[in-house]
């Protein structure tokens, strides 16, 4: 029980999350964004990326398909219902009523690859649903490639045939100066054992989350300095 409710506190982190949570505020920041934009998607899904799975719950769709690049880590996660090998997605042209890719694209070495496979595979006016880190550390090395600005994003999704819909920024305020301090302690904390590091977040980084919390509402926020951005947009044509 114990164990269900900390990895809860990992994707979805309530207030008490800032205790066990090492990356609490990013984490919040993303759930909360997704939830709101998730009504958006619907129907037939695609998952690109997928991991574990944590935000399917914020979509309205009737069937929901997880896809990873075929590697013993993702085989191993048991969460994904099709592999690929990191190119062309193993399915039919216009098979999606929409697609979900939440902290991928900085993985992706071609972007406009990746765009133009998540465009064939949706239905026109389909939605796309995507997160992307803007002030984030190295992570997933050596497979981190990139990072983008909300305008880069724009640029991308609508030389691939997307109609950009919103671009919303993530903890774009004190926090995440906080954040990067604690994600800077973290790896240098960090061990192989789980429970140690849910110690070390508690007496360490704990306070830290805390006090971001707390001077948030003092200090004024920052559009320019965030940690996420969050994309909706669709696919342009007739479904």
């Amino acid at each position: 029980m114990i164990r269900d409710w900390i990895h809860h506190q990992d994707f979805h982190p309530t207030l008490m999350g800032a205790f066990v949570n090492p990356f609490y505020f990013a984490r919040g920041g993303l759930a909360r964004q997704l939830s709101r934009l998730g009504p958006a998607v619907r129907g037939r899904t695609l998952d690109v990326g997928c991991g574990r799975k944590p935000y399917e719950g914020f979509f309205r769709s009737s069937q929901y398909v997880g896809l990873e690049v075929d590697s013993p880590e993702s085989r191993r996660a048991g969460r994904a219902d099709v592999f690929y090998d990191g190119k062309r997605f193993p399915f039919e042209d216009a098979s999606f009523d929409s697609l979900v890719a939440t902290e991928v694209l900085e993985h992706v070495f071609r972007p406009a690859e990746f765009l133009s496979e998540a465009g064939r595979v949706l239905k026109g006016g389909g939605a796309l649903l995507l997160s992307v880190p803007f002030v984030w550390d190295e992570h997933g090395q050596p497979w981190d490639f990139a990072r983008y600005t909300s305008f880069g994003l724009r640029y991308l999704l609508e030389e691939a045939g997307f109609e950009v819909l919103e671009v919303s920024k993530t903890v774009a305020d004190v926090r995440a100066l906080f954040q990067l301090v604690i994600g800077y302690l973290y790896k240098k904390t960090v061990t192989r054992s789980g429970w140690f590091n849910r110690l070390t977040t508690l007496f360490l980084m704990a306070p830290l989350n805390l006090a971001g919390e707390a001077l948030a509402f003092f200090l004024p926020g920052n559009e320019d300095l965030y940690l996420d951005n969050v994309v909706l947009a669709r696919k342009r044509g007739t479904p």
